[in-house]
C-alpha cells in the first residue's frame, strides 16, 4: 500500500510537467552502453512510449558507433584516423549505413513497437531530410549539415508516429552519403524543429565545474568560459557545443544527462529533481502552457 500511495503522489507532483509539456517536441539523442542492453533499451522505449501517451512529441536521434567497430572488425575493414578522428572512406560509410539505417535503427523502432507505441524508422536521406557537405575533406565522408527539411518529422508526430532517425545524411551531389554525428544530427534536428527541448544522453552525469560537481543549470556564457579555462574538455566540448548551437538556432534548453539512470528522461522531463546539466539562456517556464 505504501508504494502505491508513493506511485499516486509522483503522479500528482508530475500534473504541472505534464501540461508544461503537452504538445511540446522533445528531441531524444539516444546512444551509449544502454544501445546494447536489452533491459535498458526496453526501459527507454517504454519512457519514449509514455512520453507520446501523455501528449509530448518525441523525436529519437540515434548513434551506433560500437555496432559499427564490430562490423568493420568483422570484415576487416581497416579504419585509418587523422587527429583522432576516424577517416570515413567509400567502404566504411557503406557499413555505416547499413549498421546504423538497418540494424540499430530497426532495433530500436521494435523496441518501441513492443512496449505499445508507434514508431517508424528512418535516415538522413529520407526526404531529404538532412543535406551535409564535407566537415574535413581528410575524413573522408563524415558530414556537417547544411541543409535541413525536416517537414517528414512533423507529418510523423503530427500522425501519432515517433521518429526514429539514423545520422546518415544525403550530400550536395548525386549518390553522396554521409555519416554524420548522432549529437551534431540531434542538435541540427531539434534546431531546424524549434524544439522545445533537446536531451543529449551520455555516459556521464552531466557538465562539471572545476570542483567536480555536476552544474544542474548553465547559461551559454558559462559555457563559453569554462571550456576557454580548459574546464570543459575532451568528448564533453562537442556535445557543449552541439548545445550552444541549437539553442542560437531557437530550441528553448538543452539537457546533457546521464542515460545509465533509470527513466532519466521521465526524470528530467516530469520531476523536480532532474537528471543532468541544462543548458539554457532564458529562465525557466514556471506556469504551464496557457490554452485559450
Amino acid at each position: 500500500m505504501q508504494d502505491s500511495i508513493a506511485t499516486a503522489k509522483t503522479l500528482s507532483e508530475a500534473l504541472p510537467y505534464l501540461q508544461r509539456y503537452s504538445g511540446a517536441v522533445v528531441v531524444v539523442k539516444f546512444g551509449g552502453n544502454a544501445m546494447g542492453d536489452d533491459d535498458a533499451m526496453a526501459e527507454f522505449a517504454r519512457d519514449i512510449v509514455l512520453m507520446r501517451q501523455v501528449g509530448v512529441n518525441p523525436v529519437v536521434v540515434h548513434g551506433g558507433g560500437p555496432m559499427i567497430n564490430d562490423m568493420l572488425q568483422k570484415l576487416g575493414i581497416k579504419s585509418e584516423f587523422v587527429r583522432g578522428k576516424r577517416v570515413t572512406d567509400k567502404a566504411t560509410v557503406e557499413v555505416v549505413e547499413m549498421i546504423l539505417s538497418g540494424l540499430v535503427n530497426k532495433r530500436i523502432v521494435q523496441a518501441i513497437n513492443d512496449q505499445g507505441g508507434r514508431a517508424v524508422g528512418i535516415s538522413g536521406k529520407d526526404d531529404d531530410l538532412m543535406v551535409c557537405v564535407a566537415d574535413d575533406p581528410e575524413l573522408g565522408f563524415v558530414g556537417r549539415p547544411v541543409e535541413m527539411n525536416v517537414q517528414v518529422l512533423r507529418d510523423l508526430y503530427n500522425a501519432g508516429i515517433i521518429p526514429v532517425v539514423a545520422p546518415v545524411a544525403t550530400g550536395m551531389e548525386d549518390n553522396e552519403t554521409f555519416n554524420v554525428n548522432g549529437d551534431t544530427a540531434a542538435g541540427a534536428i531539434a534546431g531546424a524543429l524549434q524544439a522545445d527541448r533537446l536531451l543529449l544522453l551520455t555516459d556521464v552525469s552531466g557538465v562539471k565545474n572545476a570542483a567536480g560537481e555536476v552544474m544542474t543549470q548553465i547559461t551559454p556564457d558559462e559555457i563559453r568560459e569554462m571550456t576557454a579555462s580548459g574546464v570543459i574538455a575532451g568528448g564533453m566540448i562537442p556535445k557543449t557545443e552541439t548545445a550552444l548551437a541549437a539553442l542560437d538556432q531557437g530550441v528553448r534548453a538543452v539537457t546533457i544527462l546521464d542515460g545509465r539512470l533509470p527513466n532519466a528522461c521521465l526524470l528530467e522531463l516530469f520531476t523536480d529533481h532532474g537528471a543532468g546539466s541544462q543548458i539554457r539562456s532564458t529562465e525557466p517556464r514556471v506556469k504551464p502552457r496557457t490554452r485559450r
